[in-house]
């Protein structure tokens, strides 16, 4: 582990693109770490492969997408390491000893098991990856020694588990990899155009990057307050999602427009969606336009990628040759892979 800096590790899988709400919920919270901590951030695509098995070309595309958006957005690939977790193969190695060690009970307790039992079995994703999944992101977590993980409130308790196998692997193995903490961030709840929680499942998303006319046409379908049912009628943008964007990506002026337009029927609900529009395509206009360069130039995405995840594997094989030493396994590469 580093003297110097807490080691944080994050991830997001790579079933589609990004939308705001994973920026609002996660990687805003990231370019903050960045600036306090020593950080690992993967694009886990073996975790999209529980439930995205029959697609893995696309996880793939989607794989480089979100690494793009996360450099565009300023996460730093020097400062940072940034690597794909199925190009550090010790993620499964780890998982594996894990697996061995950890109570079938532990992991039926699991809510997010339980709870989408139903889901799961009709979406032909009911599999031993899903069951075991907190198996390998105990494994993504203690590979790198990472003693902290940005999580919000309502998910402390999803990396409890987390924290009982490393606990029992350091017990029965005299070990001291560290037992990962919550390091608690801001996960605000973003609604989607719907007005519902913003979800790929629910379609409702706004991507976090995407040209103007596209940002623009999503803005026109977004529900509003269903009082007004003319353009006469008065509105309440405390209940409209519309005015929850703007809260976003609005100035203080902007608001103060909506909010008196709205009350006074000053304004149209048109007319405040392309407000927000505007601004939302103003913010994200630097962002698209270093993605668009990234994407554009493979070359120099895939060495990022590449030397993130070589810094990645150089520290999980430090870690595996501590664990398998605490076990009393012999550490040696008979294929000469170093």
């Amino acid at each position: 582990m580093s003297e110097k800096q807490p080691r944080v590790m994050s991830g997001m899988r790579t079933t589609q693109s990004l939308h705001i709400g994973n920026y609002f919920g996660a990687l805003k919270n990231w370019l903050e770490l960045q600036k306090q901590y020593e950080c690992f951030f993967g694009a886990m695509d073996w975790h999209a492969m529980t439930n995205a098995y029959k697609k893995p070309k696309e996880i793939d595309e989607y794989t480089k997408d979100i690494i793009a958006d996360w450099i565009a957005w300023g996460l730093d690939p020097e400062k940072n390491v940034i690597f794909i977790q199925s190009m550090v193969p010790e993620h499964l190695e780890l998982s594996m000893i894990f697996a061995n060690l950890t109570p079938m009970g532990w992991l039926e307790r699991v809510t997010t098991w339980k709870d989408a039992k139903e889901e799961l079995q009709q979406s032909d994703a009911y599999n031993l990856g899903r069951f075991s999944y907190p198996v390998l992101q105990t494994a993504d977590i203690s590979i790198y020694q990472a003693s902290l993980v940005p999580v919000g409130k309502d998910q402390v308790a999803h990396l409890e588990i987390s924290r009982e196998i490393v606990r029992r692997f350091n017990r029965l193995y005299k070990a001291k990899l560290p037992e990962p903490k919550p390091l608690l961030t801001e996960t605000p709840l973003i609604t989607g155009t719907d007005g519902r929680k913003m979800s790929k499942s629910y379609g409702n998303v706004l991507p976090l990057t995407a040209e103007p006319k596209k940002i623009e046409k999503l803005c026109k379908k977004m529900v509003t307050d269903p009082q007004r049912v003319t353009r006469e009628d008065p509105g309440n943008p405390e209940v409209c999602p519309v005015y929850d964007f703007h809260k976003l990506y609005s100035t203080n002026e902007d608001l103060q427009w909506v909010m008196k337009g709205c009350t006074t029927a000053g304004i149209g609900c048109g007319d405040c969606k392309l407000k927000l529009a505007a601004n939302i395509n103003e913010k994200m206009a630097d962002a698209l336009a270093k993605k668009k360069d990234l994407l554009k130039d493979s070359r120099k995405l895939d060495s990022i990628i590449v030397e993130g995840s070589r810094r990645a594997r150089t520290e999980a094989q430090k870690t595996l040759a501590y664990v398998r030493e605490m076990m009393g396994f012999s550490d040696y590469s008979p294929w000469g892979d170093s």
